[in-house]
């Protein structure tokens, strides 16, 4: 990033950067370091994807920053699930910021590549629905929000790649096994 680009994007995440609810996400384990190293990290790749594309920089960043500003993890609580958590996180971030229906919707959609997995293999998180409707995005920072998570995670879970193979495979054949009877 530039000198002017980084202090651009600082500009830009530094209120909630300094927010005493979303310091929280700090406590957080996500993907291998904190919710709020990995929702920074997203935040610089929709900068930057906005930059590229003619985007609404602003919004797409800030969405970026806020789209899994959820507490707790996916576990904890049924809000907290899979495909629901990009509500937790909208509604967290119209609480405790001026979020703009357009920044609202990115955050909302950003597991649009996840709903069209489990659309896929409906075996992966059975219990969750998702709408293909209800998580696409409507906008190119929706878009790009979906994007730069996927890409983030991508690069944040190489690290675990092993595991995740396992993981899988695991879970593949736990599902075999289970359509067999």
């Amino acid at each position: 990033m530039t000198k002017n680009n980084k202090q651009e994007f600082d500009l830009l995440v530094k209120d909630i950067l300094e927010n005493e609810h979303f310091l929280e996400t700090k406590k957080d384990l996500h993907h291998g370091s904190s919710k709020y190293e990995h929702c920074l990290r997203v935040a610089r790749m929709s900068y930057r994807l906005a930059k590229f594309f003619k985007a609404d920089v602003k919004s797409a960043t800030k969405a970026g920053l806020l789209h899994d500003f959820f507490l707790g993890t996916r576990k904890e609580k049924p809000e907290n699930s899979y495909l629901r958590h990009p509500l937790t996180a909208a509604s967290n971030a119209k609480k405790y910021f001026d979020v703009t229906p357009l920044e609202e919707e990115a955050i909302k959609t950003h597991m649009f590549h996840q709903v069209l997995l489990k659309k896929l293999f409906p075996f992966i998180n059975r219990e969750e629905k998702a709408s293909i409707k209800e998580f696409k995005p409507k906008s190119k920072e929706g878009w790009i929000i979906c994007a730069s998570d996927l890409l983030v995670s991508i690069i944040e879970c190489e690290r675990f790649q092993f595991t995740y193979a396992a993981n899988v495979a695991l879970i593949l054949i736990f599902n075999i096994i289970m359509f067999k009877n």
